[in-house]
């Protein structure tokens, strides 16, 4: 079953302009502030890893007409209901009808300050060495059928750019989203020349950075 993400809008043309919102407030009712928290509370029952959150999230069929915590509180659905922490009886009354499941850890609120300093790190032990050095010319893969998750924007798809950055070794988000392991892989920053990924009529003094994993990545 083809994979389909409705998220990857990068470099697409007649989605309009980008309106920058003058003084955004960190948000826009209070119910956006309920909606991170209630994803970053059961983010931290271990249920599911971030790279399965943001594959939940893309999954949104009205993603185009979502707010952003629309998205959020749409993916958060979706991943209660597949691990049946929530039922359709209790989505279509917006309360808890069914009794609740259990869940491995909980997030106490005298916590939140230590967890949140904490983060997530994604970065690994290296176990190889890097298979590129900053300067090197890399070409991009192509993913005509994605096949789940993926960090490699569509725009940047065999496009050729320059390695300028090493991170160290990460977890691959690819893997990690299908939940089958981290699979840590190096981390490179590629700069692509605006030319290069969107023809000629670019600004020629343009380029565009993206974090990119090895397996990614070929020499060009």
């Amino acid at each position: 079953m083809t994979y389909v993400t409705h998220a990857d809008l990068g470099g697409r043309l007649g989605l309009g302009p980008v309106v920058p919102e003058r003084d955004e407030p960190l948000f826009h009712a209070p119910w956006e502030a309920r909606a991170l928290a209630l994803t970053l509370a059961m983010g931290a029952t271990g249920s599911w890893n971030i790279d399965q959150s943001r594959a939940a999230r893309e999954q949104q069929p009205g993603y185009l007409g979502m707010s952003y915590y629309e998205v959020w509180t749409g993916g958060l659905e979706r991943l209660m209901a597949d691990r049946g922490l929530v039922t359709a009886a209790d989505l279509a009354a917006g309360r808890a009808v069914d009794p609740a499941r259990p869940v491995t850890r909980v997030l106490t609120a005298d916590n939140v300050p230590a967890v949140l300093a904490r983060g997530g790190p994604t970065e690994r032990p290296s176990a190889v060495p890097a298979r590129f050095a900053v300067g090197e010319r890399v070409r991009t893969a192509t993913m005509p059928e994605p096949k789940g998750h993926t960090r490699l924007p569509r725009y940047v798809q065999g496009k050729t750019g320059t390695v300028t950055h090493l991170h160290g070794v990460h977890v691959f988000a690819d893997s990690n989203a299908t939940g089958t392991g981290e699979a840590p892989e190096w981390l490179y920053t590629v700069r692509f020349d605006g030319q290069e990924l969107f023809g000629a009529e670019a600004d020629p003094a343009s380029s565009v950075s993206v974090d990119a994993w090895d397996s990614y990545l070929s020499p060009a």
